[in-house]
């Protein structure tokens, strides 16, 4: 049902692409991240809360649908619809239904329950296609209360040491889970990239704790010894570098391993990710039950690999998606210096 061009992922009986990222008529957009979401789409179709998301990051005037969680439509007699990825909010799995056939494209995904995406949910198929950013051993989360309290017992040692906490996140997703896990912690201030973001959130009746949009550019004395979070692009600028006592940490997967710790030269790492890691990723397969797994970004020989060799039948596919902290450009998020 699924073959892979150099568009993106197409169903051919459908005649339609899931994520793809070519400018084609009609796309099917797993979640808002500018590695899954590109401008130029004749039109999409989405998840409702990722609408606004859409809207926000591509144009407001793109011809745009959104369904629900478990809804389906019907494009040249394949049955879409649409189930919960819990990557961020509004991320779905795309399940495909043809001549007693299901195939599904999960996107980005993460099993763990982080307060503010819909919760994963596992869909029987015959094809699966996974994602594998943190396809190897080494990667294995601490649990969602672990990693906010780790962010908490760090401001309180900042401010108890008369510092400035900035945290770096990307601006859809880590951001407010950050907000979220600091809401109790002193006043939050966001860089607007963030707010602006964080305006779609509200738009679909998500309730974020209360912020201040910060001005980086501008006079910054009263940030001293608060909470600032920044999205990635700013993480080498003169922006951030203003801001009286800082001292950053960078919240991501990555940061579970030391070295990527050190290369940034952050004074903290928080491996806290969106994506599922090695244990995660298993689970999401098994769970399937799929005859054939496709694997896609991330550490897809490895992944791959050990799939096959637990005896599921599952190859590597390239494809355009990344990692969305590294596609958060300076033009995107506002960064001016």
């Amino acid at each position: 049902m699924l073959t892979f061009t150099d568009k993106g992922i197409y169903c051919e009986p459908g005649k339609f692409y899931i994520d793809p990222w070519r400018p084609v008529d009609f796309a099917i957009i797993t979640h808002g991240h500018a590695d899954h979401a590109k401008w130029g789409m004749k039109h999409y179709l989405c998840h409702h809360f990722t609408v606004p998301i859409l809207r926000s990051r591509i144009s407001p005037d793109i011809s745009v649908e959104g369904i629900g969680y478990h809804e389906s439509i019907t494009r040249n007699g394949v049955k879409i619809s649409l189930f919960p990825a819990g990557h961020i909010i509004g991320s779905a799995q795309v399940r495909l239904e043809y001549k007693g056939k299901v195939a599904v494209v999960s996107g980005d995904y993460k099993i763990q329950d982080d307060g503010l995406s819909t919760p994963f949910e596992s869909v029987r198929c015959h094809e699966f296609v996974t994602e594998s950013t943190f396809g190897l051993p080494i990667y294995s989360w601490l649990s969602v209360e672990d990693q906010n309290k780790q962010l908490q017992d760090w401001v309180k040692s900042n401010q108890e040491n008369k510092k400035t906490s900035v945290f770096v996140g990307y601006s859809l997703g880590k951001a407010q889970r950050i907000m979220q896990a600091l809401q109790d912690c002193g006043p939050l201030h966001v860089h607007y990239s963030i707010g602006k973001l964080n305006q779609a959130f509200e738009q679909i009746g998500i309730k974020l704790p209360k912020y201040e949009v910060a001005d980086l550019r501008e006079d910054v004395k009263h940030l001293d010894q608060g909470i600032v979070i920044v999205p990635p692009s700013l993480l080498e600028s003169k922006v951030i570098k203003k801001i009286p006592h800082m001292v950053h940490g960078i919240c991501s997967g990555w940061m579970q391993v030391r070295g990527a710790r050190r290369w940034r030269s952050a004074d903290a790492g928080f491996p806290i990710s969106d994506h599922a890691d090695w244990e995660g990723l298993i689970e999401a397969v098994k769970a399937t039950g799929a005859e054939q797994v496709h694997v896609t970004h991330g550490q897809t020989a490895v992944f791959a690999k050990y799939l096959n060799e637990i005896g599921i039948k599952a190859d590597e596919v390239k494809t355009a998606y990344g990692n969305e902290e590294e596609d958060e450009s300076p033009e995107r998020s506002g960064a001016t210096e």
